[in-house]
Formats: structure tokens, sequence, C-alpha cells
């Protein structure tokens, strides 16, 4: 966040109407920046033009999980491994108000045992709105899986340290998900395991996992002395209940047996993934008809202050269609430039929601590139652009390009404010008091995203297409 102009921070954000962007089907066409062909933005020249209609769509699905991921490698350790007693897995996740946290670990000295909260998960913030800081063990349960039949903790010879394989123990009899229950006798949950939540900035949590057993937590009547071992699981926040199992329930199909016997979560993780995830609106933005130049930004260089900070920070792309309109016919090789703001269908401007489309027409000749940018509205300073040369309207023998050409959009940091949690940061447009709330970002260069959260590819939540018009 670098502040240029104070005037512009009275601008109400574009996420949540932005009137100062004008009205219209698929956008502002009209004025000396409309595409058109009219006005001083038309396309000029002697060769023949070609009219394009141009779409974006959000495609991002529903995701069932805000967060889904893999603990495995003990604090301290550079290897995956189970957690053996006084080690502890730690990993971080983003939340808001209402986001609930379900994890999955074996208890090793068993046949298919875990522990996991019930149904509901741990609520990660309490009834008013604060984040849940301390020791939650007490609603973590221990469960059966109900997909082996149990043998004596810490001695049975299908349990996984004493199997010869994977899937070696009798089918239990009773294939339903249920808190343990049968006749042999097991410690405390508080006796194996420990499980604390720290809040952190930018709305994130830090989760951590501590074996609490030691040898002589088990005492089998046919073996040794033993203490429990945890194995690595899965981790998601939700809001649904249920999200990996239903008590009462034969046991799902969707890798639990595998944590359970043999402690490996992987393909749980497997299943989670594409359940998981951000959802986005992205933003009005500005499209640019142009020539071999890079309008909107060069990559690995500083935004130039004439705009691209308030598209990609507020979703307001009038400052900077105004700097671009003044460039039209100028040194830059600009043609034309419009503003697009109302998606398909809808009276009023307003962001791209999922499943909805912004579309607009433009106008050029051969050898002319189309640039557009347009925010990722659960963000602190993303956009979804070309590259700084933009898209090629033309192939390279004249012909007008046609079809989908969503590969050819990025995700990009603007450089201009500090990244947090994608969908839960707190100085992001759907959360911040006002506009250019954020911490500066460190690394001051328009940039390919890169920051170490994670993001859907770009065309996992950007179809755009051009068609030639007949």
């Amino acid at each position: 966040m670098k502040i240029r102009n104070r005037a512009l921070s009275a601008l109400p954000l574009v996420l949540t109407l932005a009137a100062a962007c004008g009205d219209g089907e698929g956008g502002d066409t009209t004025g000396a920046g409309g595409m058109g062909g009219e006005g001083a933005g038309g396309a000029a020249g002697g060769d023949a033009v070609t009219s394009f209609e141009v779409t974006l769509e959000n495609v991002t699905p529903a995701r069932a999980y805000r967060v889904a991921g893999v603990f495995n490698t003990a604090v301290g350790e550079s290897m995956p491994g189970p957690l053996f007693p006084e080690k502890s897995f730690e990993f971080r996740v983003g939340a808001l108000p209402g986001d609930r946290l379900s994890f999955t670990t074996m208890f090793g000295q068993s046949n298919d045992l875990f522990y996991a909260p019930d149904g509901a998960g741990i609520a990660l913030y309490d009834a008013s709105g604060k984040p849940v800081s301390g020791d939650v063990t007490d609603q973590v349960l221990l469960w059966d899986a109900g997909t082996e039949a149990n043998e004596e903790p810490g001695a049975g010879p299908n349990q996984a340290p004493r199997q010869s394989a994977p899937n070696t123990g009798a089918p239990d009899p009773d294939n339903t998900v249920r808190l343990v229950q049968d006749d042999y006798t097991y410690p405390a949950v508080e006796e194996v395991i420990q499980v604390t939540v720290t809040p952190e900035p930018g709305n994130e949590f830090t989760i951590r996992i501590t074996n609490m057993s030691e040898v002589g937590t088990l005492m089998p009547e046919g073996g040794e002395p033993a203490a429990v071992p945890l194995s690595p699981g899965l981790f998601v926040v939700h809001t649904m209940d249920d999200p990996l199992f239903t008590v009462g329930q034969a046991y799902p199909d969707n890798g639990l047996e595998a944590q359970a016997e043999d402690g490996n979560p992987m393909m749980l993780h497997e299943g989670a993934t594409p359940r998981a995830g951000l959802t986005s609106p992205a933003a009005p933005g500005v499209a640019v008809v142009h020539g071999s130049g890079a309008p909107l930004f060069e990559s690995g260089e500083a935004d130039r202050g004439k705009g691209l900070e308030m598209l990609a920070e507020d979703g307001n792309p009038s400052a900077l269609a105004e700097a671009l309109e003044a460039e039209v016919g100028g040194e830059s090789g600009i043609s034309s430039v419009l503003v697009y703001n109302t998606p398909v269908g809808a009276s009023m401007p307003g962001p791209l929601l999922p499943g909805a489309t912004f579309s607009f027409t433009v106008t050029a000749r051969p050898g002319e590139r189309l640039s557009f940018a347009s925010m990722l509205g659960q963000s602190n300073d993303l956009f979804f652009a070309p590259s700084e040369q933009g898209i090629a309207l033309f192939d390279a023998s004249g012909e007008p390009v046609s079809g989908d050409v969503s590969d050819q959009v990025t995700i990009w940091d603007a450089g201009t404010e500090a990244n947090q949690w994608p969908g839960v940061g707190p100085d992001q447009a759907p959360r911040q008091a006002g506009p250019q709330m954020g911490a500066d970002d460190p690394t001051d260069q328009v940039r390919p995203v890169d920051d170490g959260y994670l993001y859907p590819a770009s065309n996992q939540m950007l179809k755009v297409t051009i068609t030639p018009a007949r």
C-alpha cells in the first residue's frame, strides 16, 4: 500500500459497487476511450479492422473446505514420519469466524483407531467472533473406523508396528465409524495427544499436535509396556458438518481406511484437495488494445503509479483507465481503452461472482494485442492479466485469433501491499475498513504471485474467450 493520491482513498470499493465506473450491459465502451471504433479511442490506420467479443467467466467451483493439508514432519525433523513421545506436528491455517478445524491422526498401536474431533470440528472463533486460543484437547476423541477387527492395543499382530503388510487384519463385523468401544483398555485422550491453537496476525492460526505418551502408557497383557506413536494426518478448515466421516454410518471410501489402519493420510488428501481452496470474485477491470508495448506493467519493475495499485488493491479500474486514455494515439501504441464492470444479465456494475461473465467488444487491426487486468477479489493486491505484452489478436498470417486463451492469463502480484492468507486477510477488500489499509509489500515489483500461500491455477478461476465477428 503506497498512498500516492489522498483523494483516491475516499473512493468506494468496486467490489461492493463501483458507481464511478459507469453503467452498461458489459462495460463502459463510450467516450474517447471507447472501443467501438468511434472517437479518439477507436482503431486508426489503413488496415481493415476486426471486431472481437471478449468474455471473462468466473469458473471457480464451490469449495467444501477453505484449507486442506497434510501434517507429516515433526518440528525439528527433516523427513516425514510418525510422531513419537515429546515430539510435535505443527501447521498453520487461515480462517474466519464460523470456520472450524478437523483433523485425523492414527492411534499407532491399533488396528484402525484414530484421533479426530467430532463431526462439528473445533471452532476457531468463539461466539463473539474472538479467535480461540489455548488447549483444545478436550474436543478430541478416539474413534474406531470400522474397517478392521480390533486387537489388544500395543500387542495385536495385525497392528501397524507389527503387521507384515497393510490390510492383513480381519474385517470389522461393525463397519460403522464410532467412538471406540470394545473389551480392551485405552489411555485417556490427554495421555496420548495434546492439541493447541494459537492465533496469529492476519486471521491465521498455528495448530500444534504433541505426543504426550510415554513407555508404559500402554500396558498390554500380551506385550511389553509401550508408548503410542501418532501418524501423519490430514487437516481441513470447514463450515460444514461431518467433513471427513459421519458417526454411525459405514466408513466412507475416501481414504479414511488407509489413515486409520496404516497411518497414511495421502488418499484422504487426494480426495480433499480438489474440494479445497480459494473461491473469489473477480473485480471490474480495464481492457486495452495496443501494439507491441507493455501498457499496464512490466514484470520485475515497480508499479508505475498510474492506477494499477487501486485496481489491484481495491478493485477500482477508473484511475488506470483514465491514465491510459490519455495515452491513446501516442508513443505507447495504445489504440483504445475501456472499462468492463457489469456482469452479463446484471443491471448495475459489480464484481464477477462464480458462474457470472463479463463480456465486451474490442476492435483491432493485424499486429495489435489485447491486455486487461481485473483484481482477484479475495486478495491484498493480486490481479488477473496476460503477460505484459498482452494476447495476440491475430496469428502470424494475420488471421484473427479465436477460442479459449485462458492459458495466457496469470495471477499477478502488484507489489504494492503485503499479502495475507487469501480469502481471510483482514486488509483484503471484502474485509478492510477502507481502501489502502494494508502494509507495504517489501518486494516493490509486479510479478507472478509466489508468496508461499496456495492459489488455484488462473484458468481454474477465470476462463477467457476471444471470438472474432464473422
